[in-house]
């Protein structure tokens, strides 16, 4: 929320005593629509909101700083599409210019680095108030400038590929469930596929390992209303796609699949309390038998959010229960990563104390609820053996009914999945409105001393005036610092992009000197705008 300082201040609370930090980043609609933070009206309002503000190289290192990016200990995940190439790329180089600075601190260079730095910038790109607890001062010190300007080219491209080695995170860049759901979709299909293969074949070609380049997203397609069933065939259907794609990219299965992870939404049906065990039996016989993959690349590893469309503002403080039911689902499922929603998110982006009280789900689950002590306590169990089967046997059929439209992107065409999505969203809002889907405190055990209709009221949290006005500074004041530098550099992306090479690569060296509405607009031009197929 707001600027990259207040939820790089957020990211040390809630790191503050974990023996671990696992960062997820959610992105402001500007940022998820590519564009920079302005005055303009239908851009202004939404600068900071619902998500925090990224639009340079200084914001994400703002962002990121006092956290070692590079450390076995440090995960992040970013929450982004469209723009996800360039979004990335900015984190990348994050992560890089942290280490160039840890280099030339420990190497005694730091004094002569600092005084470089102020030439280049004049002193004046810097973190916006007070650094929170825990923050060492660490990741600030190359604000305005990079790595790459400070040291010899053979000792940057080392720290480079060292950073590119040892990096921990996902980015979403799933462009296919944008299209059937979540609607970020900014560039045509074709390119937005072409950045993504660009983005695998680079992680490959410079030993990405610990990074998942995607991340196949079922969550947004059960919040765009789909059923558990639905959810887990429409993402394993596009795992499979990208996979057809990166192979008809001259890539082996082996060289990319473990840069491919999973994300699925848990709800309080049946049926999630095995989508893991099911998601993970069927792409392993895929890749084992269609793909010829090895036993690394069978191994689906996933993460699992809690259900955000569970979340009622009626007997809001019932919303922790249902996460709880949900995040048990899922650890007894054993996912590889679980992120707990806050109560209040049914209104408002969530507030510390809100957060801390997701976070407690979690712990108390994992620390003191004693049948997650065994690591697969649903095994063997009558009932979750056969759901296992049947969910299997539907998914299934349902990979079928794709095949018979042309496969994914075949069916894309035609809307099939957006229509079978918003048939089921109806009958899932017609249900809770009639009653037949029981849903406590909403539609039955209704409070009596509750007013009728009435909805609890929440502090709401919102960015400010000052920090939108400090973002609108902020971009312009990052592309004048590289006014003489980023109109080359945006012809030579476009040029990379026209003549079919790889647009991420060139991507990692624009992004140090142009915005991301630069970028963007620069892509525009030479990729295409999207447009859905009516």
């Amino acid at each position: 929320e707001g600027t990259p300082e207040r939820t790089n201040r957020r990211f040390h609370f809630l790191s503050r005593g974990q023996a671990a930090a696992r960062l997820s980043t959610a992105f402001d609609s500007v940022t998820l629509y590519g564009r920079d933070p302005a005055e303009r009206p239908d851009v202004y309002g939404k600068v900071g909101n619902s998500g925090v503000s990224i639009a340079t190289l200084d914001d994400a290192k703002r962002l990121y700083s006092g956290f070692h990016l590079v450390a076995p200990t440090t995960s992040v995940s970013m929450t982004i599409n469209g723009p996800a190439p360039a979004i990335l790329a900015m984190f990348l180089n994050t992560a890089i210019d942290q280490l160039v600075e840890r280099r030339l601190r420990e190497s005694g260079r730091w004094q002569l680095a600092e005084e470089r730095v102020r030439e280049l910038t004049g002193g004046h790109v810097c973190y916006r108030g007070s650094l929170p607890d825990g923050h060492d001062g660490s990741g600030l010190g190359l604000l305005g400038t990079t790595g790459r300007e400070l040291l010899d080219a053979q000792e940057y491209a080392e720290i480079r590929a060292e950073a590119l080695h040892r990096v921990r995170g996902t980015v979403q860049a799933d462009i296919l469930k944008e299209d059937q759901a979540q609607n970020t979709c900014i560039f045509s299909t074709e390119f937005a596929l072409k950045m993504m293969g660009d983005i695998q074949e680079y992680f490959s070609q410079h030993d990405v390992r610990n990074f998942y380049s995607v991340s196949i997203s079922g969550y947004h397609i059960a919040e765009a209303g789909a059923n558990p069933i639905t959810q887990l065939a429409f993402t394993l259907a596009n795992g499979f796609t990208f996979i057809e794609y990166y192979r008809a990219r001259g890539l082996d299965v082996d060289a990319f699949a473990r840069n491919l992870s999973f994300f699925f939404s848990n709800g309080i049906d049946p049926e999630y309390s095995v989508i893991g065990r099911v998601a993970r039996r069927i792409w392993a016989i895929a890749v084992r038998d269609l793909y010829g993959g090895s036993e690394r690349s069978q191994k689906l590893k996933y993460h699992v959010q809690t259900s955000g469309r569970s979340l009622h503002a009626q007997e809001i403080q019932f919303n922790d229960i249902r996460t709880t039911l949900q995040a048990l689902y899922a650890l007894s499922d054993n996912c590889n990563s679980l992120h707990t929603n806050a109560y209040d998110e049914a209104i408002t982006t969530p507030t510390e104390a809100s957060v801390r009280r997701a976070l407690a789900i979690q712990l108390i689950l994992n620390r003191e609820f004693g049948l997650l002590k065994n690591e697969n306590p649903l095994q063997g169990s009558y009932l979750v053996e056969q759901l296992t089967d049947i969910v299997e046997e539907a998914v299934l059929d349902e990979f079928e009914r794709l095949n018979q439209r042309g496969g994914v992107l075949g069916s894309m065409e035609s809307m099939y999945q957006r229509s079978k999505i918003q048939e089921e969203s109806l009958e899932y809002e017609s249900r809770k409105h009639s009653g037949t889907l029981p849903i406590v405190g909403v539609n039955t055990f209704l409070d009596p001393s509750a007013d009728t209709g009435k909805v609890v009221e929440v502090d709401l949290i919102r960015s400010t005036e000052v920090e939108k006005a400090e973002q609108i500074s902020g971009v312009s004041q990052f592309q004048a610092l590289h006014a003489q530098v980023s109109e080359q550099a945006l012809a030579r992306l476009k040029g990379v992009a026209l003549r079919g090479e790889n647009v991420f690569a060139e991507l990692m060296e624009t992004v140090t000197c142009c915005s991301l509405g630069q970028i963007t607009n620069a892509l525009f031009q030479v990729g295409g705008q999207y447009r859905r197929s009516m």
